[in-house]
């Protein structure tokens, strides 16, 4: 009987050290949504002594920091995955997606330039260690950070502090509080059932596809998080992402695990979705997240049942932060961003 039993031992332990030795190579597939890195102010306070015109770039506009951060992602995504990704760029493998703002085409690019730069015949000149990867598009559809710049004497860092705290209530209210379900749908929705249409092709076994990237803004992310039921309170930092990994287990079945990076000195928080376990069967993913999918934003959008139980209120509620937040002069926050996310990747 001793002996029976340590043989079950044995090849559990054989089985589960199979298991790992299968995960070590890394994910089948990976879906990241990233926030653009640092940028320069979207507006000035009313009495602020620095103007537009002293920023090089104007307002709006990614900095030199928001493009190390967007590196730093990069080289961090490579390093990540230096066992699943090619060391080369491989236009089947990866695709990338952005809103149709300077600062997140921007952000795209230099993310792409940490996480593939040029190496053998993939060098084409010699002192620019860079080579361009396209960047996919669609035209626009619809804080005040300081960079050593002088605040004005009544912005102390009390106030920064409650603005903070004023900025994150209105991305809650913007997706949470009241009617989160149908305003996760119409903010959310959209981009979760572009990411599961992709996480299900590529379980597909003739997929070629390893990596698909957006690069959008702190709303998309409080969207997605607020759709997923995983949403921290926080407002997303410059260069947060958001990322799902598809793993095929030794059993041949498939699992999808959630991680949220915002914080370079620390390792990314794996997220449980309600309802699963953290590697979360891929079946379940889709049957628990299937409430909050969006086929058609549009025809959703003009659902008068939704707009008048869901947007009545919430907009009251959205219009006062705003215009508070415009008096204060931080972000205008807007849930349509995500549309131009959504295209056809043609792999």
């Amino acid at each position: 009987q001793a002996r029976h039993t340590g043989g079950w031992g044995r090849l559990l332990l054989l089985c589960a050290s199979l298991g790992e030795a299968w995960r070590a190579y890394g994910p089948g597939f990976v879906c990241r949504v990233f926030r653009h890195g640092d940028r320069t102010p979207i507006e000035n306070f009313p009495t602020d002594l620095h103007k537009e015109s002293e920023w090089p770039q104007g307002f709006g506009q990614l900095t030199k920091t928001g493009m190390r951060q967007q590196h730093e992602l990069g080289q961090y995504t490579r390093k990540r995955y230096s066992k699943f990704l090619s060391a080369t760029y491989n236009r089947k493998q990866v695709y990338i997606q952005s809103t149709d703002y300077d600062r997140t085409l921007m952000s795209a690019q230099t993310y792409l330039a940490g996480l593939f730069p040029p190496i053998g015949n993939q060098i084409w000149n010699p002192r620019i260690l860079w080579q361009p990867i396209p960047v996919h598009t669609r035209p626009q559809s619809a804080d005040k950070r300081i960079h050593n710049y002088t605040l004005p004497e009544w912005a102390t860092k009390d106030f920064t502090d409650k603005m903070q705290k004023l900025t994150e209530l209105s991305l809650l209210s913007l997706f949470g509080i009241y009617k989160t379900e149908e305003k996760s749908r119409l903010q959310g929705g959209v981009l979760m059932n572009d990411i599961l249409k992709n996480i299900k092709k590529a379980a597909n076994p003739s997929n070629k596809r390893k990596l698909r990237i957006y690069s959008a803004h702190d709303t998309t992310i409080g969207a997605l998080q607020v759709a997923l039921n995983i949403f921290n309170g926080k407002l997303p930092p410059y260069s947060a992402c958001q990322f799902f990994e598809l793993y095929q287990e030794s059993s041949g079945q498939y699992s999808i695990e959630m991680y949220y990076r915002n914080d370079t000195s620390k390792d990314p928080y794996l997220l449980t979705l309600p309802g699963c376990t953290p590697a979360c069967p891929l079946e379940k993913f889709a049957e628990l997240v299937s409430p909050v999918l969006v086929e058609d934003w549009s025809k959703a959008c003009g659902n008068k049942d939704i707009m008048r139980v869901c947007f009545a209120k919430m907009l009251c509620v959205c219009n006062s932060l705003s215009n508070l937040l415009k008096l204060w002069v931080l972000t205008i926050v807007s849930a349509n961003q995500a549309r131009s996310l959504v295209q056809r990747d043609p792999g």
